[in-house]
């Protein structure tokens, strides 16, 4: 099942996309069957439909935090002059770093050298800690798209990553949580990222040093998860510059597309 989340008329919902997105675009065709309640837990679908075309779409979840984890493709790592870490590598974006498919990037005034990193982001769907590797899939909500936007000059020049990583807009997700992908499936999926219809990057899942399940015991060993918490799984490489007027699309095989332009702050 697919689960979007939306406003229409000023209201905030849930819903489970139904449908098959034709050529024409990513909309067309879909229709929104409105959860009853919130989809962490037992819900119903009230039958009442509205057409995706219809609504602005909203980051899929809320997270309380977003963990992410670089320098999980090897050849990533290399393209930026970076060793292979031995462990997961985790750092942090802030809540008020996530936006929707369909929002803008806003270029931070602090940075002159903006990337593009296309991203798997796992969806936590229950509150869990030091979860053990064989119960990993029992913690997962689903799977969508995700863009960890850099600030890569600022990267490289602050020992720290949270002003790079973590200003606002830099944390595009979505367009919804896929919940019909099991873990087995999710490790070995096609990432991709094109920049104004130019492919940029091209990886697979199966291409991550440590897989899903050593993420998330990784981080549950230190702190708590929540429900809707994301976990981003690093990027592939070809990460490359954003400029303003730059759309940029993510997309992830068995899940959709996470479109966003880049603007100008101001």
């Amino acid at each position: 099942m697919r689960i979007a989340r939306f406003s229409i008329d000023g209201n905030v919902a849930f819903g489970a996309v139904e449908g098959d997105a034709p050529p024409a675009g990513p909309a067309d065709g879909l229709v929104l069957d409105i959860i009853k309640g919130i989809p962490f837990t037992d819900f119903e679908l009230s039958g009442t439909k509205v057409p995706l075309s219809e609504v602005r779409l909203l980051p899929p979840v809320l997270p309380s935090k977003v963990v992410a984890f670089g320098r999980n493709y090897s050849e990533h790592a290399t393209e930026l002059g970076n060793a292979v870490p031995d462990d997961p590598f985790a750092f942090f974006k802030p809540s008020t770093s996530v936006v929707g498919s369909g929002d803008d990037i806003v270029h931070p005034s602090f940075s002159e050298e903006l990337h593009h990193e296309a991203e798997l982001a796992v969806v936590i769907g229950r509150m869990c800690r030091e979860v053990p590797r064989e119960r990993v899939a029992d913690v997962i909500f689903g799977y969508t798209c995700a863009n960890d936007v850099t600030a890569r000059d600022v990267q490289k020049r602050e020992k720290q990553w949270a002003r790079a990583k973590g200003f606002d807009s830099s944390c595009p997700l979505g367009p919804w949580v896929e919940t019909g992908i099991d873990l087995a499936t999710a490790g070995d999926l096609t990432v991709q990222c094109t920049v104004n219809g130019a492919q940029r990057q091209l990886g697979r899942t199966s291409e991550m040093i440590h897989p899903i399940e050593d993420l998330i015991v990784n981080i549950t060993q230190a702190m708590t998860l929540l429900p809707g918490d994301v976990i981003l799984t690093g990027t592939p490489a070809g990460v490359g510059p954003l400029t303003d007027g730059d759309e940029v699309a993510v997309t992830i095989e068995g899940i959709g597309t996470l479109t966003n332009k880049v603007i100008k702050r101001g």
